[in-house]
């Protein structure tokens, strides 16, 4: 019987691979936010029924911590689900991606809560937003 040798990948070891090919290396999934009809409610439910932690809220935007990722929910009625991925550089990132065709519906900007973002969608028109923190 044929034995198959199964390996784990450090994160080390892909961000190095990563690098050697020239790809723009995904740190992690920083934010899952998606649209509720009821902030409220969806705070309750989540809270209450799922059993999560909220970690803060206002008036037009609550957060919950799952596992060092953050699960955002927000009552904007134009919302769209939105998934947030960490790079280091958002401009190198922004450039490499555009230069191997990505579609960018956004440039890279600076956010009022920190963070520097861009915009992109896959071949299936799935949106991702890359964003990037000041060291």
């Amino acid at each position: 019987m044929e034995q198959t040798k199964i390996t784990s990948h450090s994160k080390m070891d892909t961000a190095c691979k990563a690098k050697e090919v020239n790809l723009p290396v995904i740190e992690k999934i920083e934010n899952i936010t998606i649209p509720v009809k009821d902030l409220k409610k969806a705070i309750a439910f989540y809270e209450n029924v799922v059993g999560l932690k909220k970690s803060k809220e206002w008036s037009n935007y609550a957060t919950f911590d799952i596992g060092g990722m953050i699960f955002g929910l927000t009552p904007d009625p134009k919302a769209e689900l939105q998934i947030y991925m960490t790079v280091d550089d958002i401009d190198k990132v922004y450039t490499t991606l555009k230069g191997k065709g990505v579609k960018f519906l956004t440039e890279p900007k600076d956010q009022y809560w920190g963070g520097r973002t861009a915009m992109f969608v896959d071949p299936d028109g799935n949106k991702f937003i890359l964003v990037s923190f000041k060291k």
